[in-house]
């Protein structure tokens, strides 16, 4: 098969994997009276970034470092300079979530984490840990604290029986699993014969590639105005992505980094376009992330593609 056939086929499957993960969480958030935004923080956001977790741990397995490290870094700047950037481009996101503020936090404090673990030049299996009970942590007090608060009385009831939406989330993580395999072998395939390196590949194609999911999930949240759940998702995606896929690969075999100063160049992208998100939803209360305001997050990340590629 082409690699041209692989991107396509990919694209289409993801697209409809996307609609069932978007329904099936939402109908279970509804069920179980958990807000949409925890939804996406959690059950879109983790499901979303399951490509990330099996090219992660194949990667380090095959002692492929850059590419397991690469992959996390290229994802999250992808997530919000390039995803969350056409979804405002298209369609404008408005923040209604008042507690988006701690979970900015909590994804900017794993961040650092991975800076300072990385630092060294070896993510450890006890880093690995420690990063993975924060996962745990961080989702239990999500969905304690939501419960509590309840969800708003005007919320649309349920209209699917649970074990459906969790038939039509568990669908669509299986559609995406393979459909993000074939879009990445087939974007690989094509960026290998322009002859970049395995770091390059990998914070560009495959993060992009793995990054799919989050794009059609986020758009089509957005288009069924449930704008929590996109912004919800790329904030959730990009904390799993450190916090889930790193601590898990790491646990698995520790990870190298092999070379500090492209490391922290690249580290000092993510926190550059990390901190332009949270300026574009200033108040954070009541903001609005405006299409001027996405192609401007899209335009920084294409800077760093073609900085990236020079």
């Amino acid at each position: 098969m082409s690699a041209y056939l692989y991107l396509l086929l990919g694209l289409v499957v993801l697209i409809i994997s996307g609609n069932l993960l978007v329904s099936g969480s939402v109908q279970l958030a509804r069920r179980f009276k958990i807000s949409t935004f925890v939804a996406g923080l959690t059950i879109v956001a983790y499901g979303t970034s399951t490509p990330e977790i099996f090219i992660g741990i194949k990667a380090a397995l095959d002692g492929s470092f850059d590419i397991a490290i690469g992959n996390v870094i290229g994802s999250n700047i992808a997530n919000i300079g390039c995803i969350l950037a056409i979804v405002a481009l298209v369609c404008p996101i408005l923040v209604r979530n008042k507690a988006i503020g701690f979970d900015l936090v909590i994804m900017f404090f794993v961040t650092i984490l991975l800076l300072i673990f990385g630092f060294n030049g070896i993510i450890s299996r006890l880093e690995g840990t420690f990063l993975l009970l924060i996962l745990i942590s961080y989702t239990l007090w999500s969905v304690f604290k939501s419960k509590q608060k309840g969800v708003p009385k005007e919320t649309e009831k349920a209209t699917v029986k649970p074990l459906l939406a969790t038939l039509m989330v568990i669908a669509s993580l299986v559609g995406m699993y393979f459909s993000s395999d074939w879009f990445v072998h087939g974007a690989k395939e094509i960026a290998l014969k322009w002859g970049v390196s395995e770091r390059v590949i990998a914070i560009s194609v495959v993060a992009i590639g793995t990054s799919m999911p989050e794009l059609v999930t986020s758009m089509i949240a957005a288009f069924k105005k449930e704008a929590d759940l996109a912004i919800g998702n790329i904030i959730g995606s990009n904390f799993f992505n450190i916090a889930g896929v790193l601590g898990i690969t790491a646990i698995v075999r520790p990870l190298t980094v092999a070379n500090h100063t492209l490391f922290v160049s690249d580290m000092m992208w993510l926190f550059g376009i990390s901190i332009a998100l949270v300026l574009t939803m200033i108040p954070l209360s009541k903001g609005k992330i405006r299409r001027w305001e996405g192609g401007l997050l899209l335009l920084v990340f294409a800077i760093y593609m073609v900085i990236l590629f020079r």
